[in-house]
């Protein structure tokens, strides 16, 4: 099976415009530094700037014939403990899997915490290129260690696959600046192709949607339903990925869910997205079921200070070539050391 990596964001590049400074809070619920409108304007821009197939098929080339997984977690909310954020890209590297996808909360709202955040990012991308690629000293690029050595890269071009959606911690205090510095994007989506059956190709799709406010606001809603995180294909699965929930774990669960009309109109667009599951983090509470035949996970927060005992906080998904899917909990054993 030739897998084929279709990106409509480049993350890790150059940073967006300069933000503006609109709400500040302290406790960090949802309230963005800033609007969501201005976000979803910017990013739109960006992602029409940047609608342009990556060239990631020799870096994805390790599915085979064997399908693919990939990682999620959430709300890791880095401070200067990078422990857990590290152990899951190791976990990552050491399973193959194809993409990490985060839910936000990526790093509490602090200029050192994003270079922090960076670093770990910087660190990743080498492992990742030390795992699967070899240096040609003749012509000074990289080439995939299990390819035919057809296709070189330059280090710099080689993207480490981590795809995160934006969440309400990550815009607190202007963090929005920080963030988009780092990611770009706040919304976006991309295709694999996974089979390839009598010359007809066959796509998975993933979308990432700005939740980070507690709302789609209305230019968010105008673009989806103008299509614009549809795709071109019919695809055979759909993952979503969301900060804010849609449920709440519990009655008694503190959650800063969506409006009653932005809910139903959620529910019914993953309905017509065909969704097969959606990823959802923000309160920090395991919750797992089906609505009109879609999978909704809330995964716990992955971060050490929210759950300093070792526990199943990461959700891997398995694809195998012939199409069966499954989830399962994936457990992590970093604790952070008493200062």
């Amino acid at each position: 099976m030739k897998t084929k990596y279709i990106s409509l964001v480049a993350l890790m590049a150059l940073a967006l415009a300069q933000t503006s400074c609109e709400k500040v809070s302290p406790q960090g619920v949802l309230m963005a530094g800033t609007a969501v409108e201005d976000r979803v304007e910017m990013s739109y821009k960006y992602y029409q700037q940047n609608n342009i197939e990556e060239k990631l098929d020799e870096e994805l080339s390790q599915v085979g014939e064997e399908g693919y997984s990939f990682l999620v977690g959430a709300d890791s909310h880095i401070t200067d403990d990078l422990g857990r954020f590290n152990e899951m890209i190791n976990i990552s590297l050491e399973h193959k899997d194809l993409f990490i996808a985060h839910l936000g909360d990526i790093a509490d709202t602090k200029a050192d915490y994003y270079i922090n955040l960076e670093n770990a990012l910087r660190g990743a991308h080498y492992d990742y290129v030390m795992k699967y690629y070899e240096f040609n000293e003749d012509d000074g690029l990289w080439y995939r260690k299990d390819s035919d050595k057809s296709f070189g890269r330059t280090y710099e071009s080689i993207t480490f696959p981590f795809f995160p959606v934006v969440g309400n911690h990550d815009l607190t205090h202007n963090g929005w600046a920080l963030w988009c510095n780092i990611f770009n994007s706040s919304f976006y989506e991309f295709d694999i192709e996974v089979d390839n059956v009598l010359g007809e190709p066959i796509y998975d799709h993933f979308i990432f949607l700005d939740t980070a406010s507690g709302t789609l606001g209305k230019k968010q809603i105008e673009l989806i339903n103008q299509g614009v995180l549809d795709g071109e294909y019919n695809y055979r699965y759909t993952f979503v990925f969301s900060h804010t929930n849609i449920f709440r774990p519990s009655r008694m669960q503190f959650a800063s869910t969506f409006a009653r009309e932005e809910m139903f109109f959620l529910l019914d667009q993953f309905e017509r997205w065909n969704a097969t599951i959606v990823f959802m983090g923000h309160v920090h509470a395991w919750d797992e079921r089906e609505y009109n035949l879609v999978t909704y996970l809330t995964l716990d927060s992955m971060s050490e200070r929210n759950n300093p005992k070792p526990g199943d906080y990461l959700v891997r998904v398995n694809v195998s070539q012939n199409g069966d899917i499954s989830w399962e909990k994936v457990h992590m054993d970093y604790v952070a050391k008493k200062s």
